[in-house]
């Protein structure tokens, strides 16, 4: 059931990209297994570009893993995330999904104006981008003042220029420690050549 829902939503995005269409063709008859725990689901790519669940027992051509985690920084776009996600078997087919993944787009747009036509879509979406972009400001705000709050008022988190000092006097210490140990060694070697004059 997994399956048919995924073959379902990859197919109505790839309606919408004639070039990711081209681009799964040259892999007709291939069956990619991804894996998400606790989500397993192995998917068909057919002769038109598009995927339908595989048969049942189907080997894969590639395995596409990844963990719940990974899955959400792949939601949030973090784009070094993309080099955790586990790849194995055909690496030409595992490539192309890769560049799918990473460019396949949902155009909104175009189907809220099937349902509201052009003009309502249009500004709809242009709502919904500006509160995208509104949220993204506003959490990279937020993550600032944290940072500037657990840094110089309440300090949780040290300052670089605090790690930065903080080294240094870890250096300093280490060089002064290393000079009384020479002096001691110093010491040492002088109060036993004395004992070797007086014996």
């Amino acid at each position: 059931m997994l399956d048919s829902a995924a073959a379902a939503a990859i197919n109505h995005l790839l309606k919408q990209a004639a070039w990711a269409r081209d681009e799964l063709q040259r892999h007709a008859g291939k069956t990619a297994r991804f894996e998400a725990i606790p989500f397993f689901f192995s998917l068909a790519v057919l002769d038109s570009g598009e995927v339908s669940a595989a048969a049942a027992g189907a080997a894969p051509a590639v395995t596409v893993s990844a963990t719940p985690g990974l899955m959400l920084r792949l939601a949030a776009r973090d784009e070094s995330a993309w080099n955790e996600v586990g790849v194995t078997g055909d690496t030409d087919f595992g490539a192309t999904l890769n560049h799918l993944a990473r460019n396949l787009r949902w155009d909104f747009e175009e189907d809220l104006s099937r349902v509201f036509g052009d003009v309502a879509a249009h500004r709809l979406a242009e709502t919904g981008r500006a509160v995208q972009r509104w949220g993204a400001q506003s959490l990279e705000n937020t993550a600032r003042s944290a940072a500037e709050y657990w840094t110089e008022e309440q300090p949780l988190i040290a300052s670089a220029s605090a790690v930065r000092q903080f080294v240094a006097d870890v250096d300093a210490l280490r060089d002064d420690a290393a000079r009384l140990e020479k002096r001691f060694e110093n010491l040492s070697n002088r109060q036993d050549a004395g004992k070797d004059r007086i014996a």
